[in-house]
């Protein structure tokens, strides 16, 4: 199996596209840290799902220091992580009109979430990787990320835009290293966080300029993020995977 003997570790596990990460990346022979916020049921129910084939660890990444706490829970029990998925995401909504208080409070936690969690979790990577021969992080960002997104939630689209940034930037720093990433950017993709915008706006709205007319499958995120770990695509590094259905197109 391609990722046979891979230990990696993916963050927002219990998401539609968490579980679907997992149980990709399992099918391919690897085992995973399953990180969870709240939901240690989900967490435990997807663990069985995957035959036990990993490990549940809870960590709040709202935390300044949730993503050390995660870290070092996941290399005791494990003994060596050779990957990382920082997928764990919010997408909150705050109108430029909003009191600055309130808008200072969305902008600092979406990016505490959705950026510099994944921040610390990628240096803490690195510096495990150094000792261990190398690893790869896969940093879920979206097509917010690289067209702009909706004033009222302009700070999800940021932290993905920095995602991305730090992907390249790890990329063109570390490769010398043996520890590539590679960064995925979705459209809208078929979880929770679409569900609720369809309930508001309609599905039509989201399936606007989208050519393929339909939202992309948890399943196939997951079937890209465990290909983009085979060792024998090493040469990704540095890549922005768009997976849009065509609604961006660079």
């Amino acid at each position: 199996m391609s990722l046979s003997g891979q230990t990696i570790l993916v963050t927002g596990a219990t998401g539609a596209i968490g579980q679907a990460i997992c149980q990709a990346l399992v099918n391919d022979g690897a085992r995973v840290v399953i990180h969870y916020g709240r939901n240690r049921e989900a967490a435990e129910a997807l663990l069985a799902a995957l035959d036990g084939k990993g490990w549940c660890i809870p960590a709040d990444l709202a935390d300044t220091q949730g993503p050390q706490m995660l870290w070092s829970e996941a290399v005791a029990k494990t003994g060596r992580v050779t990957g990382l998925v920082n997928n764990a995401g919010i997408r909150s909504e705050v109108a430029v009109d909003a009191p600055m208080a309130e808008w200072q409070q969305v902008w600092a936690r979406e990016m505490q979430v959705n950026f510099l969690a994944a921040v610390d979790l990628s240096k803490l990577a690195i510096q495990h990787f150094r000792l261990h021969g190398g690893g790869r992080i896969i940093n879920m960002a979206s097509r917010a990320g690289q067209r702009g997104y909706a004033s009222n939630a302009m700070a999800y689209g940021a932290s993905k835009a920095a995602l991305i940034n730090l992907t390249k930037s790890i990329a063109q720093s570390h490769a010398h290293e043996g520890i590539t990433a590679v960064a995925l950017a979705p459209g809208w993709v078929r979880t929770e966080m679409a569900e609720a915008y369809i309930a508001e706006h309609g599905e039509a709205a989201a399936l606007a300029g989208i050519p393929i007319a339909r939202m992309a499958d948890p399943q196939e995120i997951g079937e890209i993020a465990a290909f983009a770990f085979r060792s024998s695509q090493s040469s990704l590094n540095g890549a922005v995977l768009d997976v849009n259905g065509g609604s961006y197109l660079r």
